[in-house]
């Protein structure tokens, strides 16, 4: 299935006391690239992230944060500074005796104090929070996956409509191109009378026609462009990784179509040639968001 690479998949879950938020989003890039948004203490589950990532994705910039939060503070312990608490009181207490404060002090008091209390965050059980994490990972990706087949299913869909246009184009220059040079030995036999005023020879009209012929006939071209065709909607049906084919066989079309308009020499046909580029260079902008 064709596949965007541009997605969106968030998953938000809570396990075993901990809030974990997973977020993942992705923009075009020619190869796999990623990145990490972790907490600090959760740096490790970088190469893990990447890894499971790696295994859905193949093509573009990928960005994942995670957000974990301890909601039980079982990751949290809380000491006293006793020493600490023990000064602040002494030097409040003559403070209150040398000023005659009259104000009691109380656990209020004690809160302000500075350095009174250590907050330590204890180590965390790296398989726990990889288990919780990758679980809503894993959600995040499914809905970041779905996203990018449903806008490639969109991008397919534009694709073939553009290709059955440019299918029908060349058809029209196929048709074209014969009366191109009848028209021309038209206008060469016409020529060479008015320039001989008598007879004219048939032949040596007919031999420079047939040159003329030569040099403008697109045969080959339309061929190949309607073997690229085929191929393009080949591989938009295929199951494999296809935005790197799919740019190659655009920028054949687009050589054969130049060979075209060198070669046209009918308004028509070079009118036929600009919208023929047009139509591909639509196609190419759109290929460079599929994976």
């Amino acid at each position: 299935m064709i596949k965007s690479m541009t997605g969106f998949g968030r998953e938000q879950r809570i396990t075993d006391g901990r809030e974990i938020t997973v977020e993942i989003r992705s923009v075009n890039h020619r190869y796999y690239e990623f990145s990490a948004k972790l907490p600090r203490q959760h740096n490790f589950l970088e190469e893990k992230l990447k890894t499971l990532l790696g295994g859905k994705i193949s093509r573009g910039k990928v960005e994942v944060v995670v957000v974990v939060h301890n909601i039980s503070g079982a990751q949290m312990r809380v000491t006293v500074n006793t020493g600490v608490v023990e000064a602040y009181l002494t030097a409040l207490r003559r403070l209150r005796l040398d000023m005659v404060l009259m104000d009691d002090l109380s656990l209020s008091d004690v809160f302000k104090m500075a350095d009174a209390f250590n907050v330590v965050k204890t180590e965390a059980d790296e398989d726990a929070v990889w288990a919780a994490v990758s679980e809503a990972a894993s959600a995040a990706l499914e809905k970041f996956v779905a996203m990018r087949e449903s806008e490639g299913g969109r991008i397919k869909d534009d694709i073939l409509k553009k290709l059955d246009f440019i299918e029908k184009t060349v058809a029209e220059i196929e048709s074209a191109s014969p009366g191109v040079t009848e028209k021309y030995r038209a206008r060469l036999l016409e020529k060479m009378r008015d320039v001989i005023g008598g007879a004219v020879d048939e032949q040596r009209v007919l031999l420079e026609a047939a040159i003329f012929a030569e040099k403008t006939a697109t045969d080959e071209e339309t061929v190949r462009l309607k073997s690229h065709i085929a191929q393009t909607r080949e591989l938009l049906d295929n199951e494999d990784v296809v935005g790197r084919k799919l740019d190659f066989i655009v920028q054949e079309m687009n050589r054969e179509v130049n060979t075209i308009g060198s070669k046209a020499q009918e308004i028509a046909i070079t009118r036929l040639v600009v919208d023929l580029k047009s139509e591909l260079e639509k196609i190419r902008e759109q290929i460079q968001n599929i994976e």
